[in-house]
């Protein structure tokens, strides 16, 4: 089963979609990559997820990515003694380390790194921006602060620091647990939430050990600081724009989320769009046009993924919104300015021999009648690179790996096809491809297929060759 389109679709799975039917239905309606909110659910949960996606790869036989999105730290304010309060603007408050319970004065904060980071002027924002405070006063116990944002306030909800860097690890020990757990379970990709600096993706690569591709959530201000240092750290990245949205003033992410998009696009990393796409379609059979919109928006851009989070999680429509993400996204290519404005936005190639190939492949395949690109790939480098590209037809990857396999999945433009077939010589490389390209349904007999690999065949990192073939 072959996708007509570039772009992924990345569908979180959840209450609404958790019997192996609606799996296979959202597959069929265009998901190519399912994701698990570790946020929410047991590990029994997931595991059942994991084993009905396995089944529906197995019947389809294509390969299927699993994204496990890691919670990351929670900041929290503690309980309140008498049920919710209301702060109006003005108010002094006071947070600290006093894990007595709270009421209309002030509240516990049971983290001492909030408060190590904390000086006078430093904004603090409750209830994802509901409730705004601003610190007067603070120390390593306490922060007296006023309210600029007035509104309810109740136990448990979250803190946000804007604009500081804050001395707190991205995973946690339930992150640690619940990683080791999904590796267990032969998970793809591994989200890592909460990123500040490159540093905070050093212990997942460490505990992953090559086992699942480490992608970063860009979901802090502190990230966009370091942003080419964190594309460089990671394998893939995520604009996780309602966490950003929450510490940042909404008119500045549509701005990064376009800066983000771009600087993947020329590292060739790949990048998915996330959060709130298609949200009405949590409740309704259809979004709104300006939800198309945004979805277009990514699309246009060469985002190599757009995501749905609650709609295919926990909405009344999960398949009709996987649906649609796909129809928006084959409507955006049948543009003739989408093509102009992936080529506008390209960057140029690194001065080293892949980067030579690929670029020689997509400009084949402008010139020539090409049907196909397939590159035989190990380590999917090669089907990345190609893709970094952005060349006008399909690429077809071919690995003997099939982790390899699942994780390109998520790869704009790729096709992954796992094969473990002996190659004896480039003949029979070129041979193969060729009829894999056939049997893909990419190609007919006659067509033309340009074939890329490494040489010597299985050394990652290696593309040298490029060869014109017929089908």
């Amino acid at each position: 089963m072959r996708r007509a389109r570039h772009p992924k679709i990345v569908a979180t799975l959840g209450p609404s979609s958790s019997d192996r039917a609606t799996i296979k239905a959202l597959f069929e309606a265009g998901a190519d990559v399912f994701r698990l909110n570790f946020s929410h659910g047991a590990h029994a949960d997931h595991q059942a997820r994991v084993e009905m996606i396995r089944s529906v790869e197995q019947e389809v036989g294509r390969p299927i990515g699993i994204l496990l999105d890691l919670q990351g730290p929670k900041l929290r304010i503690g309980r309140l003694a008498g049920g919710p309060i209301v702060l109006q603007v003005g108010d002094r408050f006071r947070l600290d380390l006093d894990a007595t319970p709270g009421d209309a004065t002030r509240a516990p904060l049971p983290h001492p790194e909030i408060f190590a980071a904390l000086k006078p002027g430093t904004d603090l924002l409750v209830d994802d921006g509901k409730v705004g405070l601003k610190v007067l006063e603070c120390g390593p116990e306490f922060a007296d602060t006023v309210v600029l944002v007035g509104g309810p306030v109740s136990d448990r909800k979250g803190v946000n620091v804007p604009s500081v860097l804050l001395p707190i690890a991205a995973m946690t020990p339930k992150d640690r647990n619940d990683l080791e757990f999904g590796l267990t379970l032969g998970i793809d990709w591994v989200a890592v939430s909460f990123v500040q600096r490159p540093q905070d993706l050093h212990e997942v690569r460490a505990i992953v050990q090559g086992r699942a591709g480490v992608l970063a959530k860009l979901e802090k201000p502190a990230a966009i600081d370091e942003l080419d240092a964190i594309v460089q750290a990671a394998d893939a990245l995520m604009v996780a724009r309602g966490d950003m949205g929450v510490e940042l003033p909404a008119e500045r992410v549509p701005r990064l989320q376009k800066r983000i998009v771009r600087t993947c696009r020329a590292a060739g990393k790949p990048v998915i769009v996330a959060t709130q796409m298609l949200e009405s379609m949590i409740s309704a059979p259809v979004p709104t046009r300006a939800e198309a919109s945004d979805v277009a928006t990514a699309v246009y851009d060469g985002a190599d993924a757009v995501m749905l989070s609650a709609e295919s999680a926990s909405g009344r429509y999960p398949r009709e919104a996987v649906a649609m993400m796909d129809r928006i996204i084959a409507e955006v290519e049948a543009d003739p300015h989408y093509r102009l404005a992936i080529d506008a936005s390209g960057t140029p190639a690194h001065s080293s021999v892949a980067d030579a190939i690929c670029v020689s492949l997509r400009q084949a395949a402008a010139l020539l009648p090409v049907a196909v690109i397939a590159t035989y790939t190990r380590s999917g480098y090669t089907s990345l690179r190609a893709a970094r590209e952005r060349p006008t037809v399909p690429i077809l990857s071919i690995t003997p790996d099939s982790s390899t396999a699942r994780r390109l999945a998520l790869a704009w433009g790729v096709h992954s096809l796992h094969s473990d077939a002996p190659i004896a010589d480039v003949p029979d490389m070129v041979n193969q491809a060729c009829r894999a390209a056939c049997a893909e349904g990419f190609a007919r007999p006659g067509d033309t297929v340009l074939v890329t690999s490494g040489m010597p065949f299985g050394v990652a990192g290696t593309t040298n060759f490029l060869h014109i073939a017929k089908a």
